[in-house]
């Protein structure tokens, strides 16, 4: 069995080299950052809007969702997150999380702490290269969702979360974009699309119905990929390849 330290390696060091090229020394350096494991059930709160967090979260199994919440209590996602992602990597800079994160399965991650991973970025240029493009690819999804949920109609906005849910999966290799588990609930797809859930429940039936995927409860298969990128709109140009 793979040692701690070798798990969040390999998950960080995956993740950085896809966004720049490390070199030895470069692999070295991130090798040796100090990092804590905790295991964090479903619904846990891993960032909380208003905290001042010191530890970078690194996800290296499962899900998470990151949101806002109105003032009436409403929410909305405004991003999902695999693993691999660094969940609050604008805090190296930013001192007040102005967002929350929740797991929305079982998952693991590692808390790194921030002061180590930021003089990584300042001593090791290709490190902070790679840490600033996943910066940049984090706010380009960000105008991309903006678009989603701001101008798609329902068929599309869902088509389009389902194409990106995959290719990041199959990019980052935990998951094939023609066959997966949906970790989400029809409810988190409501908040992150701005349906209800029972208009989420309509409009995957109607993608099931137009031959573009094959849905058993979780379980999807996408039959027809090239269509259900027209019904979204869905051009991967916005992930730069590495997301």
């Amino acid at each position: 069995m793979p040692a701690r330290s070798d798990i969040v390696f390999s998950v960080l060091s995956r993740k950085l080299a896809r966004l720049a090229p490390l070199d030895a020394a470069d692999l070295a350096a991130l090798s040796s950052l100090p990092f804590q494991i905790e295991a964090a059930p479903r619904f846990r709160q891993l960032i909380r809007e208003g905290d001042t967090p010191d530890r970078c979260c690194l996800l290296l199994k499962g899900f998470a969702a990151r949101h806002k919440v109105a003032t009436d209590g409403a929410r909305q996602i405004v991003s999902f997150h695999i693993p691999g992602d660094l969940l609050d990597i604008q805090h190296l800079l930013l001192a007040q999380a102005d967002h929350s994160v929740e797991a929305i399965t079982a998952a693991k991650v590692a808390w790194i702490p921030k002061t180590q991973l930021l003089r990584l970025a300042w001593q090791r240029t290709m490190i902070g290269r790679a840490l600033w493009r996943d910066c940049l690819i984090d706010a380009s999804i960000f105008r991309e969702w903006v678009l989603n949920v701001g101008r798609r109609d329902a068929k599309a906005r869902i088509a389009h979360m389902l194409c990106e849910f995959a290719v990041r999966c199959d990019a980052a290799g935990v998951g094939n974009r023609e066959n997966f588990e949906l970790p989400m609930t029809q409810t988190q797809i409501a908040d992150a699309t701005g349906l209800t859930a029972v208009h989420v429940n309509r409009t995957l039936k109607a993608l099931d119905e137009d031959g573009a995927i094959l849905r058993v409860r979780n379980h999807f298969v996408i039959q027809d990929w090239g269509r259900l990128c027209r019904i979204g709109g869905f051009d991967a140009a916005y992930l730069h390849a590495a997301a």
